[in-house]
């Protein structure tokens, strides 16, 4: 950490209840330690990212995801003298809030939700690491940073108008700053998400047979990766040569976030953390071009896996699973585990629900739902 913008863990803005400072680790490093021990981390094991566990061993999941995301981005942040320990944190804690079955499953809480105040992953993975992860003696949650939920909560920009219920809920007890960018730490995080994605969707894509090398050869970065490796290893094996293509696809969005980055942080002027956070524009991101590039590769995904015939299939399947355990836990809270009932109106209940739901994973939905629709 050599950048006046980075956060500073000694300079930190506390925890919600205070606690005494380790010797050995830095309030930041704490936090990611958390994180990592933390229940929900754990479930991100057996979270769909797009396929879900019974499809293969060597699909991503959700876990194996956010593992990647947080390599990319403690390589940028520590590039530009940003804290790294921080953006892991941040990068490791990004994606606990998400549902069961990836965006298929919070497209269908979401539905089910709409009455009650909605449903925002990362509005729920705040909720988590400041209540719903109960095992400290003194509070609920895991008591992080200031900066570092922070950068859970706004980590894609600004959060303005109606806020999801979970972040209003906390934001009357806790002021984040909602309506400013996150740190730089925070921005590199989530651009760290795109880069990470956009590659092992490929990798996994291609791995999947839903399409095929020659398919991608005519897009952006992709085809000029391969005709790389072609020149300076020709009759490569063929997973091989995958594998070096896809690792430069890799490293050109990194290498194209450090130099637009470097850029934008000059042209801001700011000399101080804060600074960053009350600049107009994000200062971590990609260049206009690059951007432009993975639109391309983003629609070519969409239409080609996203909604291929064979992840419909799961989709319809994992829509099914939500919606029949949300509407059967609303019409009979006898249900519900005993730690989960609780009286009060309908969106009392329903609140309790979506936490429940979200925090399931695609196993154990499944086990809940067959166990519930046995006799029908």
């Amino acid at each position: 950490m050599d950048s006046k913008l980075a956060c500073n863990p000694a300079t930190s803005r506390g925890r919600l209840y205070p606690e005494g400072e380790s010797i050995h680790r830095t309030a930041f490093q704490r936090d990611r330690d958390r994180i990592i021990h933390s229940t929900a981390f754990r479930r991100l094991k057996h979270k769909t990212q797009v396929f879900v566990a019974h499809e293969g061993d060597h699909f991503r999941t959700r876990l194996t995801h956010t593992i990647e995301v947080a390599q990319v981005a403690r390589t940028i942040a520590k590039t530009l003298g940003l804290n790294s320990e921080l953006t892991e944190a941040i990068a490791l804690a990004h994606d606990l809030g998400h549902t069961p079955f990836g965006h298929v499953g919070e497209d269908a809480l979401s539905a089910k939700m709409e009455p009650f105040g909605g449903f925002d992953h990362n509005a729920q993975a705040l909720k988590i690491v400041t209540s719903l992860e109960r095992h400290y003696a003194e509070f609920d949650g895991l008591n992080l940073t200031w900066e570092t939920l922070e950068g859970i909560a706004k980590h894609n920009g600004p959060v303005l108008g109606d806020l999801p219920h979970a972040l209003a809920t906390y934001a009357q007890s806790h002021d984040l700053e909602l309506h400013t960018h996150a740190s730089a730490e925070a921005q590199v995080a989530a651009v760290s998400d795109d880069i990470a994605y956009n590659n092992h969707d490929l990798d996994d894509g291609l791995r999947a047979g839903l399409f095929n090398e020659s398919d991608i050869t005519n897009l952006p970065i992709v085809g000029a990766c391969f005709a790389n490796v072609d020149k300076k290893y020709p009759n490569l094996d063929p997973n091989r040569r995958r594998h070096e293509a896809l690792r430069r696809v890799f490293g050109v969005m990194v290498e194209d976030v450090i130099e637009t980055s470097r850029r934008l942080i000059a042209k801001s002027g700011a000399t101080t953390a804060q600074e960053i956070r009350d600049y107009s524009a994000p200062v971590i991101q990609f260049s206009p071009e690059l951007f432009n590039d993975l639109k391309q590769i983003r629609a070519f995904l969409f239409e080609n896996m996203y909604r291929s015939d064979r992840v419909n299939v799961m989709r319809a399947r994992s829509e099914q699973v939500v919606i029949g355990l949300f509407d059967a836990f609303m019409n009979d809270a006898a249900l519900l585990p005993d730690q989960w009932r609780i009286t009060g109106d309908d969106k009392t209940r329903a609140l309790l629900i979506s936490d429940y739901l979200a925090g399931m994973t695609d196993g154990y939905a499944e086990k809940r739902f067959t166990e519930l629709h046995a006799g029908t």
